[in-house]
């Protein structure tokens, strides 16, 4: 069955009558869950079956930020605290191959617990290289300020996750660490010279630009494209994300619904698939909304197709893991990072 190219929200812990047909009407090709939408593991468990029922396709991917720090939807009672970005970065500081270790432990930690619940990707590694004087929203979820380190973390964190059978997204593509707003509210113009950028921040995507999916920056780089952010850049697209950074996978927007964008819902799911974007998504479960991206949103088709079935054909079986022990193993580097930053 075809599918739309677009990933969306729910506005609860279960699906209401009216998503249920819009679901079934509209057949977007994936979903997207939040704090709103979880309870307990088997609340969360059987939201994502009747996600799935709903599409008509045992194989729809079902998407999560489950970073660790700020960002974690899945949180205690029900699923332990992981670690923010900048204790990878620490430990890289202290024994690069502890810091290696530790990111890929926390990962692999984290796909066990989503594979328990059928949620097969998680929006994560996080490439951006924040730099001093820029907004908090990265702040310590980034993996350090260099770019060599930051795509070494990326990758073990990578690793994790395909151990556990969950699909890694890339983000923010091609960097959101310059930023000096939140692009849930604002559009940040970033005026940086294009050939420190390609030294800085697309530099840590490259080494990445094999992964199967990523999401974009609403982010404006004047140096490229004064007048458009990267998700709605035709020449962002081509010429830095498919051209110097050179990833060729699934090419997902940030949240179509977020301030950082101009005009209506309508307006932006065009222009996001205009630019180049394979896929938009949208996140925040109202219905009127998910109405208009759908609205706006191809059938998905031709080399976006392609390139979501390659996705999600990089799904490997989960390894065996022994939880208790990785556990008890991160939490010792935990400590160790740590005491080294006091």
């Amino acid at each position: 069955m075809s599918t739309r190219a677009f990933i969306t929200g729910v506005s609860g812990t279960e699906l209401t009558a009216v998503e249920r047909e819009f679901i079934r009407d509209q057949r977007p090709w994936g979903f997207i869950l939040f704090k709103r939408n979880v309870a307990t593991p088997a609340q969360v468990a059987a939201l994502v079956a009747e996600l799935r029922t709903a599409a008509g396709a045992a194989d729809a991917p079902v998407l999560i930020d489950q970073e660790g720090g700020r960002v974690q939807r899945l949180g205690p009672p029900h699923w332990p605290v992981y670690p923010p970005g900048a204790v990878f970065s620490t430990l890289y500081d202290t024994d690069s191959t502890l810091g290696l270790t530790a990111a890929r432990l926390s990962a692999r930690l984290i796909a066990a617990d989503l594979a328990d619940l059928g949620i097969t990707v998680d929006c994560l590694p996080l490439a951006d290289v924040p730099v001093e004087g820029a907004d908090a929203v990265i702040g310590n979820r980034a993996y350090g300020t260099e770019p060599g380190k930051v795509a070494a973390i990326a990758r073990a964190v990578t690793e994790g996750l395909e151990q556990g059978g969950v699909l890694p997204v890339l983000k923010h593509i091609p960097g959101h660490g310059r930023a000096t707003a939140d692009t849930h509210f604002k559009l940040p113009t970033v005026d940086t010279p294009r050939a420190e950028l390609e030294r800085t921040d697309f530099a840590a995507f490259e080494p990445l630009s094999d992964l199967p999916m990523a999401m974009t920056a609403h982010v404006v780089f004047s140096a490229v494209d004064p007048a458009q952010p990267a998700t709605t850049s035709a020449t962002m697209i081509a010429d830095v994300i498919r051209g110097v950074i050179g990833f060729q996978g699934l090419l997902m927007s940030d949240d179509v619904s977020m301030n950082a964008l101009s005009g209506n819902i309508a307006e932006r799911t065009r222009a996001i698939f205009a630019a180049g974007c394979d896929m938009a998504l949208h996140c925040n479960g109202n219905i009127e909304e998910m109405r208009e991206v759908a609205g706006q949103t191809p059938e998905l088709s031709g080399r976006a197709l392609e390139r979501a079935n390659a996705a999600l054909a990089a799904r490997k079986a989960p390894q065996p893991l022994d939880r208790v022990a990785a556990r008890m193993e991160l939490d010792a580097l935990i400590a160790r990072a740590n005491t080294a930053s006091a």
